[in-house]
Order: C-alpha cells, then sequence, then structure tokens
C-alpha cells in the first residue's frame, strides 16, 4: 500500500458501524468501548458543531479516522473558537504509513478554512509535535480538567491563526459535554 492510494475524506453518517470496528482494532476491546461512546455522544452532540470527522480509506477499507470537535478558549471577555482532536486511530495493520498524519493534516485544513483558530490534543509528544502540535500549557492554555504533572507535555496546541499566537489569547478551554469527564483528561 501507498500512501497515494489512500483516500481522506469526510466521514458519511452510515459509515459509523466501520467506525466502530475501526476503533475495536485501534484500541482494543477494552478501551474501544468507551471510545466509541465519546465519539458517537460527539456525533450527536450540537455543542461539538462544527466537527471534522475524516476516514482514511484503502481499496473500499476503512483504515483511518480522525475526529475534531468544537471548543473554546475563554480569554476573558470573549472567547476564541478552537477544536478539539480526539480520538485519531489508524487501524493496526497499516500503522507507520503516515495515515494518522494525513488525517491530522487534512483535519486541521479544514478547521483552518472553517475559522477556527487553534487545534488541542492531549495526546503521545513524541507523536504530535511532528504535525505542529506543542506543549499548551507553556502558552498559558488550561486543559478542560487537570492533567498530571508527568502528562503535562501531553497536553497540545496547534495554532491555526498566528494572531492567536502570544500571551493576549491563553485561558480555559472547553470542549464538548462528550469530552467533559475528568477521568478522560488523566493520562
Amino acid at each position: 500500500m501507498t500512501t497515494a492510494s489512500i483516500q481522506v475524506r469526510p466521514a458519511r453518517t452510515d459509515e459509523l458501524p466501520a467506525i466502530h470496528e475501526l476503533l475495536t482494532a485501534a484500541f482494543g476491546t477494552v478501551e474501544a468501548p468507551r471510545i466509541i461512546q465519546i465519539v458517537d455522544e460527539a456525533l450527536a452532540d450540537p455543542s461539538a458543531q462544527p466537527l471534522v470527522s475524516l476516514v482514511a480509506v484503502h481499496d473500499g477499507r476503512m483504515v483511518g479516522h480522525v475526529l475534531f470537535t468544537h471548543a473554546e478558549v475563554g480569554t476573558g471577555a470573549e472567547s476564541v473558537a478552537a477544536s478539539l482532536l480526539a480520538p485519531l486511530a489508524v487501524h493496526p495493520d497499516v500503522q507507520g504509513q503516515d495515515i494518522g498524519g494525513r488525517l491530522i493534516a487534512a483535519g486541521l485544513t479544514g478547521l483552518e478554512g472553517a475559522g477556527v483558530g487553534l487545534a488541542f490534543v492531549l495526546g503521545h509528544p513524541g507523536y504530535y509535535p511532528r504535525a505542529g502540535f506543542e506543549p499548551a500549557g507553556a502558552l498559558g492554555f488550561i486543559a478542560p480538567y487537570p492533567i498530571p504533572a508527568e502528562h503535562a507535555d501531553a497536553w497540545m496546541v496547534h495554532v491555526l491563526k498566528p494572531e492567536l499566537q502570544g500571551p493576549s489569547v491563553a485561558g480555559p478551554v472547553r470542549c464538548a459535554p462528550a469530552f467533559a469527564h475528568p477521568e478522560l483528561w488523566s493520562e
């Protein structure tokens, strides 16, 4: 399989069962049910809109999925439109082929085109910086729930609008209710 043979496109509502299968393959039978629940809640929640749900397909088989949901950064008198990346899933059979990177890049492009200024993720600090993410706490962005100090670098941001870089834009991040559970932010 070559990355050129992979199509990245918006997910369709009739593909939800295939997304569930992919999430189970990527996260395993122990973690997947909770992740599937979060994805289903986010897709059905009007406060998570606008959202970007993309799939990667190769020869008719879904091999990747990413979801970006609405978030906001409270900067005082007004808030800044943001998005939360969660989850990103790539089928274990095809990991390491930059499918995740392509999904993230396409999602960030879509967000930028929709006027979203910031994208956040709680993820592996060795992976997401390759997609332009940097530690969010160091820039003054406060996660929806406290993150243990040993995982502080996992809370990251990708600045999509250069004018939002700097101390005047910082503060607490509010996310859709599907992600408003403290246990989701503990690792």
